[in-house]
């Protein structure tokens, strides 16, 4: 694997979850694969007033603890001298000067800047970096989610970043695009012929796209209580699949391509307004319930949230697109926490034959399905009908499945090693441009605004089940069903 050009990467938030658990495992991977140089840095930054030793201990733990078997201690010493740590307190504007003296001539080295905190900080940072001449010509800046709360706050948060970075130099980064199964869903569509002539109304009855966490909110619970379901996961990850779903094939493989095709499918996302949003939306709240057999407390008894808190935990919604490809065809999408199982999947079901002349299952079993899972284990599988054994012509559903592990017997990239590398190689093409952003926004902003002008306050639903029974209700009401209600 060929080396990445060497690179000084500023980690703000860098004692955080997101940074221990998923950052700096993905980076240290890399350093196992031998794509790190030796004069590459990884320089962690916060608040919290501890040493570079200290810090050390903290990642060498993270990292032993994600990364497992692969762990290696001659690579962890490498590593190891990699990683510093400054103190930086990005409100009051302390610390930069230190981080200065630190990357002083170093100016041609690739130097992004990811920015793993509260959205409210990212234009302080940003600030605080040019202020001291911290930005060069070969700075990028990485986006974590969600970028502001409705489309006002992101637009000025794009505005005071856009002031000192420019959009090239912008990456808004959804982990999701990353996955290995979302690749292949790319390359599925726009590299093979055979399903092109299906994709479209009239061959496509329905899509599903589902992002089930069977966790709480754990450690997030004062993020989480300002943001829901609605903010933290459809206006981004769920919005994103449906792109990729949904797209024209682009011109070529470049960023602009991807993503303007991208954007025309949320400017054709038909938008919910007033009470037509009561009757295509669905929201949620976890109570106690028990997960695999362990009993789990409700979400207004989790620590630090509020005993009256309305937030959403869990969010259904029937999509229509109207552009000459999708018009007719629903969307639905749902996501939650406190779910049955942890599972993400996209659901195409096609239309049914016109006319069968063989005995077959009843037609819900019959229709050809071709199911993407994202998580926990990556696959393809394309449901069919073929002959059961035996006298006749009877018939049955059959999967012709495509396990990415057993197939190609390695380890998949894990969506932040991938996104990490295409950071410092400036590959935009797996990021939000900042159009993009817009246009979700003002797709999911009349929602949040029509849930507070009637008061519509979520449902409550059972920990360890699929979420509020209103939920089936909403695709029910089509004629359909959840693909795990089948």
């Amino acid at each position: 694997m060929q080396q990445l050009a060497t690179f000084d990467l500023v980690l703000f938030g860098g004692t955080g979850d997101l940074a221990l658990r998923k950052l700096l495992p993905a980076l240290y991977r890399r350093q196992l694969a031998g794509q790190l140089t030796e004069d590459s840095r990884i320089i962690g930054v916060a608040r919290s007033d501890i040493s570079r030793e200290d810090y050390l201990a903290q990642v060498e733990t993270s990292c032993r603890s994600h990364v497992g078997a692969e762990f290696d201690d001659k690579h962890w010493s490498q590593f190891a001298r990699q990683v510093h740590y400054f103190k930086i307190d990005a409100n009051a504007g302390t610390g930069f000067d230190a981080l200065h003296a630190c990357l002083k001539g170093r100016e041609a080295n690739v130097r992004p800047f990811f920015l793993s905190t509260a959205p409210s900080l990212f234009a302080p940072i940003c600030e605080g970096l040019a202020r001291t001449q911290l930005v060069t010509p070969a700075s990028r800046v990485v986006l974590e989610k969600p970028l502001g709360h409705d489309r006002t706050s992101s637009a000025l948060i794009n505005e005071r970043v856009g002031a000192i970075f420019s959009e090239q130099q912008i990456f808004r980064i959804d982990h999701y695009l990353g996955k290995e199964t979302v690749q292949n869903l790319m390359a599925l569509r726009f590299g093979n012929l055979l399903f092109e002539p299906l994709w479209k109304r009239g061959r496509v009855q329905h899509v599903q796209i589902t992002v089930a966490e069977n966790l709480g909110v754990e450690r997030r619970a004062q993020f989480y209580d300002q943001t829901g379901a609605l903010r933290d996961m459809v206006q981004n990850h769920l919005l994103q699949l449906l792109c990729i779903i949904a797209m024209e094939p682009p011109q070529t493989g470049d960023a602009d391509a991807m993503r303007d095709e991208k954007l025309k499918v949320l400017r054709a996302l038909r938008p919910l307004h007033g009470r037509e949003v009561l009757t295509k939306t669905v929201r949620g709240q976890y109570k106690s319930g028990a997960v695999s057999g362990t009993p789990v407390v409700g979400y207004l008894a989790e620590k630090d949230v509020p005993p009256e808190s309305v937030t959403e935990t869990f969010m259904a919604v029937k999509c229509e697109i109207d552009s000459w490809r999708w018009a007719g065809v629903p969307f639905y999408l749902r996501t939650g926490k406190r779910l049955q199982e942890k599972m993400s999947e996209i659901a195409i079901t096609f239309e049914d034959i016109p006319v069968s002349i063989y005995e077959r299952p009843d037609k819900v079993h019959a229709l050809n399905r071709l199911i993407i899972r994202l998580a926990p284990d990556e696959s393809i599988t394309l449901s069919v009908l073929a002959k059961s054994p035996g006298e006749g012509m009877r018939l049955k559903p059959v999967s012709l499945a495509l396990d990415f592990n057993e197939t190609f017997k390695t380890r998949m990239l894990d969506a932040y090693e991938r996104l990490l590398t295409d950071v410092i190689k400036g590959n935009l093409t797996l990021f939000m441009r900042r159009d993009e952003l817009d246009a979700a926004w003002q797709w999911i902003d009349p929602i949040r605004e029509a849930w507070q002008r009637y008061d519509e306050t979520p449902k409550s639903y059972s920990a360890g089940t699929w979420g509020p029974a209103a939920a089936s209700a909403l695709i029910g009401r089509d004629g359909f069903a959840w693909s795990n209600e089948l």
